[in-house]
């Protein structure tokens, strides 16, 4: 638990070292609020327009009826189904948690008016000539939301992983999406001199036909290492006709997606002190059962520049009672083959996790819900086994209509570093500040 005051003292150790990165950080962050806020001013003179909460699936959300407790959608009520699809090249079980993603949009009920149509009125003779209409033109480019996610990560092996990662998200006249992410990203780790990594993407999404398209490219730029182009792109489809409630409850849908990935391996400072990249590959089936079963089910192959190739799989089944959820995981997990003391990434040649998770969510107050989670099961690692547990907890304060923040903490025993028969534990500080124009 020591690592957890760890950072309190990061920037003093490095203080003029991180007064200069964060010069940098600054003067990006800059430009973005900069190019925001002129394009917010333009929006506002061309017509003062409501804006429709969203978050697309590149690191935000989309809005539908409630699934799963993992978002905000509308505060007073349960919260959606998300995936997490922000590529995250760190594979380990705790990033495939389905928690992390939503189904496509509902689909909207017609409204039942039972009141007679309105009489149509005899066309006037001598009419006066049509007025020039004065309905404000559509802008071009609105300025949706700014959201920035925070992360710091704690092993008791010295290792330490912090990003800080803002994304602007405007919304195109013709309902296209596009975002510019950006951020400061830090890695520590004994024997290993540190790696600090600036972020920069640029992506955009729409839709083909019935599918929704998501691409993004970029560059990650590092303090003492060369510069790296990431990229990745997702289609998503839904192949069953979502079935919905008088309500507005999704009762069923079945969502089929293919995923790509590419970029350096953020796994640790070791990783990309050694320059490893990864493509990552595979499908996401999302399957609403019922309107309180679900089943998520994930697959990816991976290829490393140091040869290497892995194959991993998700799949978790949730059953939901009120506030109250039960659900099983299990996730595998092979390389061709371990070369974590030459490349520095957990590379296992066969590991197994399975576990049963009980959680709870609910709202404190009219401003604050919190989710409470205990995952209980085993990891099985070249063959030998050893208890699996999980704890998480993670509240949303609404600070404003328009604004507010999600703060977790979790801890958890799975492995994903080779340790001999020492024990592994690890902590995981998260956070989230959305705001919405």
């Amino acid at each position: 638990m020591v690592y957890i005051f760890r950072p309190y003292l990061f920037v003093s150790r490095y203080s003029l070292y991180t007064v200069f990165l964060l010069g940098c950080l600054q003067i990006q962050l800059g430009v973005i609020c900069s190019v925001g806020i002129w394009i917010l001013l333009a929006a506002k003179l061309q017509a003062a327009q409501a804006h429709q909460t969203w978050k697309s699936p590149l690191g935000l959300t989309e809005q539908v009826t409630t699934v799963n407790p993992e978002s905000a959608e509308q505060y007073s009520k349960p919260l959606p189904y998300r995936f997490k699809s922000t590529p995250i090249f760190l594979a380990a079980p705790e990033n495939f948690n389905p928690d992390l993603r939503l189904p496509p949009p509902l689909p909207k009920l017609p409204q039942q008016n039972s009141s007679p149509p309105p009489l149509l009125e005899p066309p006037q003779q001598n009419s006066s000539p049509p007025t020039t209409s004065t309905k404000p033109k559509t802008p071009d480019v609105v300025l949706e939301s700014i959201d920035t996610d925070y992360r710091y990560e704690t092993d008791n092996f010295g290792q330490t992983n912090f990003f800080l990662e803002p994304t602007v998200q405007f919304r195109l006249r013709n309902g296209n999406k596009i975002f510019l992410k950006t951020g400061f990203n830090f890695f520590e780790q004994r024997g290993v001199e540190s790696v600090t990594n600036f972020p920069l993407q640029v992506g955009w999404q729409g839709k083909i036909g019935q599918a929704t398209l998501q691409t993004a490219v970029g560059v990650d730029v590092f303090n003492r290492l060369p510069t790296a182009i990431n990229l990745n792109a997702k289609v998503e489809a839904a192949i069953s006709r979502p079935r919905v409630s008088s309500s507005g409850r999704l009762l069923s849908v079945v969502v089929l997606s293919g995923n790509l990935e590419q970029g350096p391996y953020k796994s640790n400072a070791r990783t990309l002190d050694n320059q490893i990249t990864a493509w990552r590959f595979g499908p996401d089936l999302y399957w609403q059962i019922d309107r309180d079963t679900s089943l998520f089910s994930s697959l990816r192959l991976g290829s490393y520049n140091d040869g290497n190739s892995d194959v991993q799989s998700f799949s978790r089944l949730e059953r939901k009672f009120g506030q109250f959820s039960l659900a099983t995981n299990l996730f595998t997990w092979s390389y061709d083959r371990d070369l974590e003391r030459r490349s520095g990434y957990f590379s296992p040649p066969d590991f197994l996790v399975y576990n049963g998770e009980v959680a709870w969510e609910g709202d404190i107050t009219n401003f604050l819900r919190c989710r409470l989670a205990a995952n209980l099961g085993r990891q099985r690692l070249k063959g030998e086994f050893d208890n699996a547990n999980t704890y998480q907890t993670r509240c949303t304060v609404k600070l404003s209509p328009s604004i507010e923040a999600d703060l977790g903490y979790s801890f958890s025993n799975v492995r994903n570093q080779e340790t001999g028969t020492s024990a592994y534990s690890g902590n995981s500080l998260t956070g989230q500040l959305r705001i919405r124009f």
